[in-house]
């Protein structure tokens, strides 16, 4: 995980940890704890295995081994890990799903475009369980 951080590590939120509330940054960031709220960053979002968020996150590249219920607009690669569980709606240019994870959303896919809303392009709807 590439970070701009000055300590060389990205914002982590601990396991144990419950956030409610909006963050926005040009950092990276990993999700070990529960987070109710949004995320708007430039950079990539990790959620944990342990990790969990409910709301809106907006990024350039995300990886789940968590659980995602909401909104999420990734600008490049959204990859799915075994144990993530990921509910809602997705916009991303790049999707790849592990064999277990479980992946019951609304997702849009779109090649190098600047993401506005899932209603902007041709939908594929998808529910899968592998």
């Amino acid at each position: 995980m590439k970070s701009i951080e000055p300590n060389g590590q990205p914002n982590r939120i601990e396991k144990g940890t419950k956030i409610i509330g909006d963050i926005s940054s040009t950092a990276d960031f990993r999700i070990d704890g529960n987070l109710e709220g949004s995320i708007n960053t430039s950079g990539k979002v990790v959620i944990g295995k342990e990790g969990s968020i409910v709301g809106k996150i907006v990024c350039k590249n995300a990886d789940f081994d968590g659980k995602f219920n909401g909104t999420l607009e990734v600008k490049e690669s959204l990859s799915l890990k075994s144990s993530s569980v990921t509910e809602g709606d997705v916009v991303t240019s790049k999707l790849i799903v592990e064999s277990g994870a479980i992946f019951n959303a609304k997702c849009v896919m779109k090649t190098n475009v600047e993401v506005k809303s899932i209603s902007d392009s041709h939908e594929r709807i998808a529910w899968w369980v592998f």
